[in-house]
């Protein structure tokens, strides 16, 4: 796990960090080797810190996805759970794609965005 002068462990602004960098990492247990996601500061089934940031593949399925409407002239866009080829589910939209066409069980690939000055994950079609 990343810590930093003042020893306090801050797993929300690393990882922006790493997205402000280009890459996404995410955090895995050395003892257990489960792959967590939402970042934080132990794993959630043991409470084991033993966490380390890693390269994630960026590959992903789409577990449910939902459009959200909007009102003209804002353009509707979906909201989706993507499961990670490492394990963990996280909450994202897929672009690239009309919302409406968006599947369950589609594959898709991360990217990241800048979205009101900073960086997002999302994902297109792969």
């Amino acid at each position: 796990m990343t810590e930093h002068q003042d020893d306090v462990i801050r797993p929300e602004q690393d990882f922006v960090r790493f997205l402000t960098a280009g890459k996404f990492m995410i955090l895995r247990s050395r003892e257990s080797g489960r792959y967590i996601f939402h970042p934080r500061v132990a794993e959630p089934l043991t409470g084991s810190t033993d966490l380390e940031w890693v390269p994630a593949s960026g590959n992903g399925i789409v577990y449910s996805t939902s459009v959200m409407r909007e009102r003209p002239p804002k353009e509707s866009y979906n909201l989706s759970l993507i499961d990670l080829e490492e394990g963990p589910r996280m909450m994202s939209r897929v672009e690239g794609i009309n919302p409406e066409d968006v599947t369950i069980g589609m594959q898709v690939k991360a990217r990241i965005i800048q979205e009101d000055g900073r960086p997002l994950l999302i994902f297109n079609p792969a």
